[in-house]
């Protein structure tokens, strides 16, 4: 019968560990120290872990310091890394050393045991491939895991986070142009202003969004630059020359993107002033997010004793006491999304200033928040755009009444009659609980012709649909 378990050796002793694992000892003693949460990397960590290895061992290759009957084998089953296989060979949380230590060890050891396994060795051997001396050959945790750092946050912020702003960006711009003659009356303070369109109040969420690309793009430069090579401080040693240079061009091969080697790797492994910059980019586009959220939920709350000036779509979902009741969960579950990001943003911002002379401490609750952000930001953006923004639409008869009986429509008169003489108008109508227009012709202060070509609410409202110069019609 085959034993359930298997023993492994490392610099302390055996560890025993299943059978059908691919971590080794190291990780299996991570496990019995860090019994802390149940908080995982997400799986894009992982397989950046599996593009890093995989990098490094060709960069080794072309330095002279990895045998290629070794580095063919270990850039294979680093490839496999990288695909998904070994997700759940990953059993750390991320409450470990602040370095990330564990989990560069894990994959080192997956890929050891992987690599063996494909040269017809058993799991644990450590033989021919070891996980120290060959897969983490030129480097060290203190590199390796900040450049994997850099590594998933720019492939999840290309691939993951641009696609459902660019759908939303999208949808906001449809019913922005759909909505450029439906009128409205803006509100400041809450209360009722001076006519608009609602075209217009779309608009500037599709700006909004707009920046929010600009705010990620401008983060850019820094997220492309790697501090590997730097080994265990930053001084590079036992890295061969060149192999920074090297790794970063098997990066670029691998992802198409254009990372390059950070000139001064002590700056790159001590301090994450770059992700900092990131999340602070993320926090603006969170609370732009639930101003927007907000925004459509007062604009379509009702539907009868509300604003009720937009219609929600219908999502299929309804009280559990109220039979038929309607309410805007998408927009709800979009502000709590962000919500998150703006509490993630204070831990990073912590997770940042806890470096402590060469070394930042705190890299895996750092990194884990900011994909946690980039994830929900991304996922909730796409949720809003697809079952709200894409289908809402506009209470005409509604917005028809409050234009005609907005009282701020007088503002128009104030160049001909002065304020003091317009407060009188607005006040009047409010007392008498009349049009603006009655109130003005009937205290005689000008006469209707005068009356209706000054205070033409479409003509208030600026040219319909107007983006104000220098829009971003980014897609």
């Amino acid at each position: 019968m085959r034993s359930s378990t298997r023993f492994e050796r490392d610099a302390f002793g055996p560890v025993e560990i299943a059978a059908d694992r691919y971590w080794g000892a190291q990780t299996q003693r991570a496990l019995g120290v860090f019994d802390i949460g149940e908080e995982r990397f997400p799986s894009c960590l992982i397989h950046a872990f599996g593009l890093q290895k995989m990098a490094a061992a060709r960069a080794n290759l072309r330095c002279g310091a990895l045998d290629p009957v070794l580095a063919e084998p270990v850039v294979a089953a680093a490839s496999e890394l990288r695909d998904g296989r070994f997700d759940a060979h990953f059993p750390l949380t991320i409450w470990q050393t602040g370095s990330g230590t564990q989990t560069n060890m894990n994959a080192n050891e997956v890929i050891a045991n992987r690599a063996n396994e494909m040269l017809g060795q058993p799991l644990g051997s450590k033989f021919p491939v070891h996980p120290n001396d060959h897969v983490n050959a030129s480097q060290s945790s203190n590199d390796s895991f900040p450049t994997v750092m850099h590594l998933v946050t720019v492939l999840e912020l290309e691939e993951r986070l641009k696609p459902s702003l660019v759908l939303l960006q999208e949808s906001l711009r449809e019913r922005a142009n759909a909505f450029a003659n439906v009128l409205k009356i803006a509100r400041t303070h809450l209360m009722d202003a001076v006519p608009m369109t609602m075209g217009q109040a779309f608009d500037t969420f599709a700006r909004q969004v707009a920046h929010g690309f600009d705010r990620i793009d401008a983060t850019m430069p820094r997220l492309l630059s790697l501090p590997q090579g730097g080994t265990a401080a930053g001084t590079g040693l036992n890295a061969p020359p060149g192999f920074d240079v090297f790794f970063c061009e098997e990066i670029r091969a691998l992802t198409g993107r254009n990372f390059s080697p950070n000139p001064s790797k002590f700056e790159g492994m001590a301090a994450h002033d770059a992700l900092v910059e990131v999340s602070g980019a993320l926090n603006v586009i969170a609370t732009s997010l639930i101003k927007m959220a907000n925004d459509l939920r007062w604009l379509g709350s009702g539907p009868r004793c509300g604003l009720g000036e937009l219609k929600i779509p219908d999502d299929g979902l309804t009280s559990s006491i109220m039979p038929g009741k309607r309410n805007p969960t998408i927009a709800e579950v979009l502000a709590q999304a962000c919500m998150q990001v703006v509490g993630n943003h204070a831990t990073i911002t912590m997770a940042n200033a806890s470096g402590n002379f060469e070394l930042n401490v705190a890299k895996p609750v750092l990194i884990a928040n900011l994909l946690q952000s980039i994830r929900v930001l991304a996922d909730a953006s796409r949720v809003f755009a697809q079952r709200l923004v894409q289908d809402v639409e506009v209470n005409g008869a509604q917005l028809a009444r409050n234009v005609e009986n907005a009282l701020l429509l007088v503002t128009a008169l104030n160049p001909i009659l002065g304020y003091d003489k317009v407060a009188q108008i607005t006040a009047a109508a409010l007392e008498q609980g009349v049009t603006p227009r009655a109130a003005a012709l009937s205290l005689g202060l000008l006469d209707e012709a005068t009356y209706d070509r000054v205070v033409d609410a479409r003509t208030l409202a600026g040219r319909p649909g107007h983006r104000p110069e220098g829009f971003s019609e980014r897609s």
